[in-house]
């Protein structure tokens, strides 16, 4: 399905928040009163995709984290050295405005958090995010994450993956 052209930004205070509405009361309520206070706290960080009017279609939140290496697949903690945790860039929400639904920008603003995640001077091995319900879980393995074994609403995606596959993308065929 086609994205019509988003401006992907940084939020700031001149995006209006108010007339946001995603369908959830708590990610809206979060939008609306909360994230300009974790981004003054560095706590998170916000992104918003705006249409060609600056209305806010969608928004995305990262900040830094960890994942315990013990709850990490077996396939996946073999490669990693011995520590207790692993470092990671948690994606703690993620929402489309109705107006803006089924056209594809949940898609295209989980590929810029992972290249924003994949382009950061920090080190991080993964992008992890907290499903909120099966169906956003569905959305996420729908597009590669993987479930941690004893946290099914805990998804993670290593960015070697992202980026072993932006490599594979440039490579002629």
């Amino acid at each position: 399905m086609n994205v019509p052209p988003f401006l992907l930004v940084p939020l700031d205070q001149a995006h209006d928040r108010t007339r946001f509405n995603s369908g959830s009361e708590a990610l809206d309520r979060y939008f609306r009163e909360q994230v300009t206070q974790d981004m003054r706290r560095r706590v998170a960080a916000c992104f918003v995709a705006l249409d060609g009017k600056q209305q806010i279609a969608g928004y995305y939140t990262l900040a830094s984290a960890s994942i315990l290496l013990a709850d990490l697949p077996a396939s996946s903690g073999k490669k990693l050295p011995r520590y207790p945790t692993v470092p990671a860039v948690r994606m703690g929400r993620l929402a489309v405005d109705q107006a803006f639904k089924d056209r594809g920008l949940g898609g295209a603003l989980l590929a810029d958090a992972l290249n924003r995640a994949t382009h950061s001077e920090i080190a991080a091995h993964a992008l992890m995010v907290y499903a909120k319900d099966a169906s956003a879980a569905a959305f996420y393995v729908h597009h590669g994450f993987i479930v941690l074994p004893n946290s099914p609403l805990t998804l993670f995606m290593p960015l070697a993956t992202v980026l072993a596959l932006r490599k594979a993308e440039k490579t002629p065929r």
